[in-house]
């Protein structure tokens, strides 16, 4: 069984900064993708930024705010957020596409972590 597993979430005051860390754990084949998504009541969960061997993708509005980082040998990924607005109040989410050395031949497939709060407030 492979987890993610998240903390850094919390409260903040708007312009503050927080770091958030995911931790896959678990028999690990491949993992393509490691990344971040948010999202809040009512609306869809959202891309907030990613990172594969090649390229780091952000969301437009993290652009510039947010610092995306992975450390391969640990299979562990990071997200910098700087100058939080109330906006980015949400449930943040780890994910990966990945496969389990128990299930390699199917491929990757999408994990998803619990979650982690991060409000923003004044």
């Amino acid at each position: 069984q492979v987890q993610l597993v998240e903390s850094g979430g919390g409260l903040v005051q708007p312009g503050g900064s927080l770091r958030l860390s995911c931790a896959a754990n678990g028999m690990i084949f491949s993992m393509s993708i490691m990344g971040w998504y948010r999202q809040v009541p009512g609306k869809q969960r959202e891309l907030v930024a990613d990172i594969t061997r090649d390229r780091a993708k952000y969301a437009d509005g993290l652009k510039g705010r947010a610092t995306i980082a992975r450390d391969y040998a640990k299979n562990t990924v990071t997200l910098q957020m700087n100058t939080l607005e109330p906006e980015d109040t949400a449930v943040y989410f780890c994910y990966a596409k990945l496969a389990a050395w128990a299930a390699w031949e199917g491929g990757e497939s999408d994990y998803w972590g619990q979650g982690t709060q991060v409000t923003v407030f004044s």
